[in-house]
């Protein structure tokens, strides 16, 4: 098969969020984003028009192959229309509950399969001299770590505001094949993608094994020289860590009263913390960023089942936090690049101090015993299933209460700066993940510019009142910092900008790497700058889901 057709096509990860999608349960990754000053449609669609030569994926929907023998291509529209993807909606009294009700309606909605699968909508009437962005793409365009890069593109480090083309682009794309080409090439590559994916699971169950086989080898050598594993080399589970934790981890999920059927529509809440105190937080518990992170979603959740009448003695929360798989050299690359760590927590744990300490040991069991590299290979397996067969399964799979898990909570680092959209400064970055099957709340968290940004999902009928988990959320925050001593950090302000018709930068922009090739298109276009948190935030290695 032509070495071409092999990048267009979508990865088995990527497809299975197109097969799990119905009615009432979009499955897309979003962000719903609040700019200072008043943003206008024309000039928005002109700016966001003038990027897509850098993002040849917004110019191409999905397209099956017959009979669904075969992955579905990446195929560029020849009748894309950039209105089709960037509009606007006005809010009748511009207050911050119409505005989260809109992003729920918004957020609730399917797209349409014979277009690329983005949008851009701009809230227009927010209070206080804002524009509300509520950006969308599909989950088999981007996880949240590739869409983050996506929004690293699309928006500028800089509040200079850079002329715009005059003319609207022009746009040819090029032919489509035969079907009956097309047909034979699909079933060359069927076969083919199946063979190689049970090859890749043998390949990582191998690599599993050899890595557990070598652990106990530095066990053995360790405990006949009277050192500590540590020392003999990679830290590894001991005996008494396997009897305390794997039975927490091959359990059942304890279903909760939102774990239900997702029907839809959604509500969308959020809640936000500064960075820094989190950081400081963190130093004092000698935890990760992560760590405190899901302890007080762990203990949002506990004040919200407890609410609900549920007894929380002797009762665990599972949640599934997704990990970024991609290596060095791929960074930025687009799709799913990710598998899962399901970390199962005592949801009993009252002081917010030990349940930071109970998370920590966990994650480092899990870690150690490769829980993650176990669940990626599963999920190999799985794409030996005929591609047929997943397009009649998976919209009846979503449907059954399968109790994977009660909660997905990703961690998405993102720009440690400010970002810009025609010169407007983004204030404020929500990040959603989207819910599905039996799991009616999901959580997502994004640091953006020395803030982390908390986005709960939640289905209506699931979780009728989701926005109680805002005020636990920073409730169980303010009595965490108090436990470890951790005082209040001063939220540095940067200063306003003014700005006239033709907007000039007032400070020197951050460093402007070059758009990797992931995500710019081979033609004549002047690169975009992109960034890249990751290092600054020390937040886990996670992506959306």
């Amino acid at each position: 098969m032509p070495h071409h057709r092999d990048n267009n096509h979508l990865s088995y990860g990527d497809a299975l969020f197109l097969y799990l999608e119905r009615e009432g349960m979009p499955l897309n990754v979003a962000s719903v984003n609040v700019f200072e000053g008043i943003i206008s449609l024309k000039a928005c669609t002109r700016f966001i028009e003038s990027k897509l030569p850098l993002i040849p994926r917004y110019l191409q929907r999905v397209v099956s192959p017959p009979f669904n023998i075969g992955l579905p291509d990446w195929e560029y529209d020849p009748e894309f229309d950039i209105r089709n993807h960037v509009r606007e909606v006005t809010l009748e009294q511009g207050t911050e509950v119409e505005f989260k009700a809109v992003a729920g309606e918004i957020l609730s909605q399917m797209m349409d399969r014979q277009r690329p699968l983005w949008d851009f909508t701009l809230v227009r009437g927010l209070k206080g001299d804002r524009t509300g962005v509520v950006t969308r793409m599909h989950h088999c365009l981007a996880d949240g770590l590739a869409g983050v890069e996506l929004l690293n593109v699309l928006l500028d480090p800089s509040p200079e505001v850079r002329p715009l083309p005059k003319r609207k682009m022009q746009f040819h794309p090029p032919r489509r094949k035969p079907s009956s080409t097309s047909l034979l090439d699909e079933l060359i590559s069927s076969s083919s993608a199946v063979a190689q994916r049970v090859l890749t699971a043998q390949g990582e169950l191998l690599h599993v094994l050899q890595q557990v086989l070598a652990a106990a080898g530095h066990e053995a050598e360790a405990s006949d020289t009277h050192l500590q594993p540590e020392a003999a080399g990679e830290p590894i589970p001991l005996v008494s860590e396997f009897a305390r934790f794997m039975p927490e981890v091959t359990g059942t999920t304890q279903r909760l009263p939102f774990n239900i059927i997702c029907r839809g529509p959604q509500k969308f809440r959020w809640a936000e913390i500064p960075l820094a105190e989190i950081k400081a937080v963190k130093q004092a518990c000698g935890a990760t960023v992560n760590d405190v992170v899901l302890a007080l979603v762990t203990s949002a959740i506990q004040r919200y089942v407890e609410l609900q009448g549920v007894r929380i003695r002797g009762r665990l929360l599972r949640i599934v936090v997704p990990v970024n798989v991609r290596g060095n050299g791929d960074a930025h690359q687009l799709g799913n690049r990710i598998t899962f760590l399901p970390v199962t927590i005592p949801l009993d744990i009252r002081s917010l101090r030990k349940l930071v300490d109970a998370i920590r040991e966990r994650m480092a069991f899990l870690k150690t015993a490769h829980v993650a590299e176990l669940v990626g290979m599963a999920g190999t397996m799985l794409g030996t299933i005929p591609t047929a067969a997943q397009v009649v399964v998976g919209p009846i799979v979503s449907q059954l209460p399968l109790g994977l898990c009660n909660i997905i909570c990703t961690n998405v680092p993102g720009p440690a700066f400010p970002l810009y959209l025609l010169g407007h400064k983004m204030l404020r970055c929500y990040p959603y993940v989207p819910i599905s099957g039996d799991i009616g709340i999901n959580c997502a968290v994004l640091t953006y510019d020395g803030t982390a940004y908390f986005g709960f999902t939640g289905d209506v009928h699931a979780a009728p009142d989701l926005g109680r988990l805002e005020k636990f959320l920073t409730t169980g925050f303010a009595e965490l910092r108090k436990a470890v001593g951790a005082g209040a950090c001063r939220r540095r302000r940067a200063p306003a900008i003014r700005r006239k018709k033709a907007a000039v930068a007032t400070t020197s922009p951050p460093e402007q790497p070059v758009i990797p090739p992931a995500v710019r298109m081979p033609a004549k276009s002047a690169p975009a700058p992109t960034t890249n948190g990751a290092k600054s935030n020390e937040l886990l290695a996670g992506a959306a889901v």
